[in-house]
């Protein structure tokens, strides 16, 4: 796929349609610059925004994807796999994004409870001693986890651990 040629594709669509990037931003619900990256091909519209586009436009998704026109209709069974496809990937954000609120939550807990105790000078008592270091060592913890999921490796992990489980569950049969 060529983003250069999608991306002057959708600037075509859109000042077809009339619309700024602002407008189309506003309308998307995402940022000026997000459209200006997809419109230069520095960037491509998540397979959801990209449906929308072709609703929009009312041009076949295929046709942006390619950043031409074609004169066949979509196949109302390809728009419905998209869809699923989009939704399936927005359940994946959602997950993540639960996932790191409460991650982020452990570490807040973990950093209050070592500020708590060293606020009240009780860092240097035995029990309380290890109760902070422990409650610190959970909050830099979960700020390294919050960059690893956060980062362009975190894909890479997923698929590991899931090629990981499948050769679990093939040795378990």
């Amino acid at each position: 796929m060529d983003m250069i040629k999608t991306g002057s594709f959708l600037q075509e669509l859109r000042k077809e349609k009339g619309l700024t990037q602002e407008q189309l931003a506003d309308q998307l619900g995402v940022a000026r610059r997000t459209v200006s990256r997809w419109e230069t091909g520095n960037n491509m519209p998540d397979l959801d925004i990209l449906v929308e586009l072709a609703d929009l436009y009312s041009v076949d998704l295929r046709e942006i994807l390619s950043g031409e026109r074609k004169n066949e209709q979509m196949n109302e069974e390809l728009k419905e796999t998209v869809l699923q496809v989009a939704d399936y990937t927005s359940e994946e954000k959602a997950r993540l994004l639960k996932r790191m609120h409460w991650l982020f939550i452990a570490g807040l807990l973990g950093f209050s409870t070592f500020l708590i105790i060293t606020l009240l000078g009780l860092e240097s008592t035995a029990p309380y001693e290890a109760i902070g270091s422990f409650g610190l060592g959970i909050a830099f913890g979960m700020i390294i986890l919050g960059v690893i999921f956060t980062g362009r490796h975190a894909a890479k992990i997923r698929e590991f651990k899931l090629r990981l489980l499948g050769k679990l569950k093939e040795n378990s049969r």
